[in-house]
């Protein structure tokens, strides 16, 4: 049993040995072990907190970054809907344009053929009366004794006049 019990002399030098090793300990290495532990646990501190911050800021800059995504995609469907109206609009204006240049260009084409069909008609209005006027200068230049003969001259004339 003195294996397991032992000497008290063992005991008072063991206990002697603790009670300076821990008053050099407490008097030189606590303080600093304490101050070490201290800011080590701050330092950790201060990086969770900072780790929350940016986590924080992460989250803002993303729901920021949404919030732009969706004002740029309305701003792109405007801009969109605004080109599409102004081609359209260009598109209506071209088409008026063109209808108003059609509408121009057959009034133009109307009034000249108008033009050339009263100067036609002008023209052969001139010439049968010009054929009149013939006609009659020869009917009154040839002697017209007798009616039958005066009758068969003015045939033979209007069978020349319808030949030519």
């Amino acid at each position: 049993m003195q294996l397991l019990t032992p000497a008290l002399g063992l005991i008072f030098w063991t206990f002697l040995a603790f009670a300076i090793v821990f008053l050099i300990l407490k008097k030189f290495a606590w303080k600093p072990i304490l101050a070490a532990l201290k800011e080590r646990e701050t330092g950790i501190a201060d990086a969770i907190a900072s780790a929350e911050k940016v986590k924080a800021e992460i989250a803002s800059l993303k729901s920021e970054n949404e919030a732009l995504l969706t004002k740029a995609r309305e701003e792109r469907a405007i801009l969109i809907k605004e080109a599409k109206e102004q081609s359209d609009k260009m598109i209506a204006d071209a088409k008026e344009k063109a209808k108003a240049e059609y509408d121009r260009i057959v009034a133009d084409a109307q009034a000249a053929i108008a033009q050339q069909k009263n100067a036609a008609l002008t023209e052969v209005k001139n010439q049968v009366g010009a054929l009149v006027i013939e006609v009659s200068e020869k009917i009154l230049r040839r002697e017209l004794a007798n009616k039958a003969e005066q009758e068969s001259y003015i045939n033979q004339l209007a069978e020349v006049v319808k030949l030519n």
